[in-house]
């Protein structure tokens, strides 16, 4: 896919992640972040068909906490995860759709709290790369398709 076959994209886009039952999110959109990554404020483990997978609560509008998404997904992986200021955590991994303007595609995420952040949501570059360009001088470009 060539550049021109690309979707571009603001700094900031709404999106949307069906499978989570979280039908608008607002994510910044970040070449510097390798994965996905989805604010989460508790997480639980269980088993379903012997695999391991996650129940997790999201806050998906910044400074409402209130309204609360709960979600559930099979566990793709956990691991080691560098933040921003050089922090690693441990992370769960999980695969999801992502909705973005009349784009649908599934993304690898991680899950973390991401309480004292501006977004909920990073779009990573891993979930990018096929899709789309960024425009880092606008926002919310896929609101208008």
């Amino acid at each position: 896919m060539k550049n021109k076959d690309k979707v571009i994209v603001g700094w900031q886009e709404w999106v949307s992640l069906p499978q989570l039952g979280i039908e608008r999110i607002k994510a910044k959109v970040d070449t510097g972040a390798k994965t996905s990554c989805l604010h989460t404020f508790a997480i639980e483990e269980f088993r379903k068909n012997e695999q391991l997978w996650i129940r997790f609560w999201v806050h998906p509008v910044q400074s409402n906490d209130e309204l609360v998404v709960q979600c559930e997904s099979q566990v793709l992986d956990q691991r080691l995860v560098r933040d921003s200021g050089g922090h690693q955590t441990q992370r769960y991994v999980i695969n999801t759709e992502l909705v973005a303007g009349n784009l649908s595609f599934p993304i690898e995420m991680t899950l973390t709290p991401r309480d004292n952040m501006k977004f909920r949501m990073l779009l990573g570059r891993t979930s990018l790369k096929a899709k789309m360009v960024v425009d880092p001088a606008k926002s919310f470009l896929l609101a208008k398709e």
